[in-house]
């Protein structure tokens, strides 16, 4: 098949988690034999016309010239593209900025959308803008082909608001193998003496409800923070604890191997996402062995189940960071988390569920 993947910035990986997605069902969609197209921004730094074997489209970006409004014209000009290369499927990644040009699909393509999370839930949005992303889930869910949900509880969400069924394929994650304690010394830490978390700066995320309790636990352990600080929140979050000096923001950092070892050895690893479906970060989190503290809501809750410690307030996270683990306990979460992603989270099983995907509606499509 000839498949064609929108909606990201574009791949290798220089951003998050559709990129980095985007990279891995890529690369293993043409091991299996077909022809894949990865629009990428013109502003990426990687400019080659192929990786990996999957061919990269270039498109005209203005995101950095004049902010949001070049999101909507960057996916306008890869629709447009898009129109001309007769894809058997085209994904996206996502709706926002690129549904109010649903009329342009191209109607000869079988269009699959993975809806990505509830995207109008997210408190760094206006009322307005809020508004606009329900109206925006929805044109997505009218002029696509078919949905794919990340999550049990998107899929769930998408039944009982739209009357539709959707197919739930997760992110994936491979299990981590490769530790190395000499990564650690860069940034002044040890095997266990720090806690710490991944996120992008956003209120939805509840860093500050995390670093509240980090503030007022009795056990002053160093807490690192990972993340693009650039933001309004970010500033924020920075000049608010910037006399805490066990809180340490290292700003954003995209080596996996890197991240995967401070995860690997963290003592407490606090995972605050509370909208959207499966996120990147946890999936890898429970693969390079961390112990895991969960914001309590139904989409981590369906990953981890019991295997991890839940917080919803500031108390919560004080108690639990004031509360030694039991080795055994700590072991067995460990064990389990690690168990899941080897049984159900592996890229390879994500890879083959989309293949099997695409390949079904295709041949719906010719009957």
């Amino acid at each position: 098949m000839k498949i064609g993947i929108l909606g990201t910035r574009g791949i290798p990986n220089h951003y998050g988690g559709f990129e980095q997605f985007a990279e891995y069902l890529s690369v293993g969609l043409v091991k299996r034999g077909h022809e894949v197209v990865v629009y990428n921004s013109s502003d990426h730094p990687y400019q080659k016309k192929e990786w990996n074997g999957v061919r990269l489209q270039h498109c005209k970006d203005w995101e950095d010239k004049i902010g949001t409004t070049g999101q909507f014209l960057y996916d306008f000009n890869c629709i447009m593209n898009a129109r001309k290369q007769n894809f058997d499927i085209l994904l996206q990644l996502g709706y926002t900025s690129s549904s109010i040009w649903k009329s342009l699909l191209p109607r000869k393509s079988i269009v699959v959308t993975n809806m990505d999370g509830l995207e109008w839930k997210r408190t760094k949005f206006s009322s307005p803008v809020q508004g606009f992303l329900k109206k925006a889930e929805k044109w997505a869910v009218e002029s696509s082909n078919h949905l794919v949900a990340d999550s049990k509880g998107i899929q769930s969400y998408l039944k009982d608001k739209y009357q539709l069924d959707s197919t739930f394929i997760a992110y994936g994650s491979d299990l981590f193998s490769t530790p190395d304690l000499s990564i650690l010394e860069r940034y002044n830490v040890s095997k266990g003496s720090y806690n710490m978390l991944i996120a992008r700066m956003e209120p939805e995320n509840n860093i500050e409800i995390i670093l509240d309790g980090v503030v007022s636990a009795a056990n002053q352990r160093t807490f690192l923070v990972v993340g693009k600080t650039e933001n309004e929140f970010g500033k924020y979050l920075v000049n608010k604890y910037k006399s805490k000096p066990n809180i340490q923001f290292l700003g954003g950092i995209y080596d996996l191997l890197v991240l995967n070892n401070l995860r690997h050895y963290s003592n407490l690893y606090f995972h605050g996402h509370s909208v959207g479906g499966t996120n990147p970060s946890l999936l890898e989190a429970m693969a390079s062995s961390a112990f895991i503290v969960a914001h309590d809501n139904i989409f981590n809750k369906a990953i981890l189940e019991s295997e991890a410690y839940y917080f919803s307030s500031v108390e919560d996270v004080k108690k639990i960071m004031d509360t030694p683990i039991g080795p055994e306990l700590e072991k067995e979460y460990i064990r389990l988390n690690r168990s899941k992603i080897e049984k159900q989270y592996a890229w390879e099983i994500i890879i083959q569920s989309y293949e099997d995907l695409f390949l079904k509606l295709a041949e719906r499509k010719q009957h």
